[in-house]
């Protein structure tokens, strides 16, 4: 499996998550727009 893809899914997951949990994650905004960067990246190299 392409990890670029992997990473994809987890950030898709991981967004549509993360606004009913109740708790708060410290730079959850920044976390996510750093991975989907990486994902997008190494979709683009094909890796």
């Amino acid at each position: 499996m392409l990890l670029g893809i992997l990473l994809l899914a987890f950030w898709l997951i991981a967004t549509g998550l993360l606004p009913l949990t109740k708790g708060r994650v410290p730079h959850a905004a920044t976390i996510l727009n750093v991975l989907a960067v990486v994902a997008g990246v190494l979709i683009l190299l094909q890796r």
